[in-house]
């Protein structure tokens, strides 16, 4: 079941949006945990609204970065 609801594009990576839920935000920081100690070169920015109706994850990172993003963890 896909549980992101829309991705925007940035200059240096990418913004995927999600329910602010409690359940899908600790799938987030798993995700992030996981991910920085593979990727050392990704920035994460988890933001979550503060009626916790949404949570925004921004992926960025050096140039190239968006295309690996794209083939190796899209979500």
């Amino acid at each position: 079941k896909k549980i992101m609801q829309e991705k925007k594009e940035l200059n240096n990576g990418y913004a995927y949006k999600f329910s602010g839920s409690d359940e899908v935000v600790a799938k987030l920081n798993e995700f992030i945990k996981t991910e920085k100690e593979c990727c050392e070169f990704f920035n994460f920015n988890l933001t979550i609204s503060k009626d916790r109706s949404s949570a925004w994850l921004e992926i960025t990172g050096p140039e190239g970065v968006k295309e690996f993003i794209k083939t190796e963890i899209e979500m």
